[in-house]
């Protein structure tokens, strides 16, 4: 078994979305969201059926960079770099037996349906865990 990390990232960040799906998910229903979401929510039990779920979740768009500046103090800044929150929408880490089965996983949670109830097609990141170099060596 190996574990993935499937990032979500916003659609105005990563390849073009498909053409028909562009609408943000500002810009969709109530209705829309509570599906999308629900999607989400049946495809994680299903990996957890499976024993491929590890964990995963959305994000908020808020967020900050900090860093450590010398004692007592902590800068803060919302820029000028480009910010996870700008890019990164939420994430599933699954732990499956091949990068094939991590890309079929990604290319099922790709379809959750968006406005009007359409899969959005959306463009997920997937990015292996680095194994570790002592149970490798095992």
């Amino acid at each position: 078994m190996a574990k993935y990390l499937l990032l979500k990232h916003y659609r105005h960040s990563g390849p073009k979305p498909v053409p028909g799906t562009e609408a943000m998910m500002d810009q969709w229903t109530p209705d829309e969201i509570t599906a999308h979401i629900e999607y989400m929510r049946r495809f994680a039990e299903k990996l957890t059926e499976s024993g491929e779920y590890v964990s995963g979740d959305a994000l908020s768009p808020e967020g900050t960079f900090v860093r450590y500046d010398g004692e007592g103090r902590a800068p803060v800044t919302d820029g000028p770099f480009a910010e996870t929150k700008d890019l990164i929408a939420g994430w599933m880490i699954i732990d499956v037996e091949s990068q094939e089965r991590a890309y079929e996983a990604a290319a099922e949670l790709s379809a959750a349906p968006g406005a009007g109830g359409r899969p959005i097609y959306e463009w997920l990141e997937v990015r292996p865990f680095l194994a570790d170099p002592a149970a490798t060596a095992e």
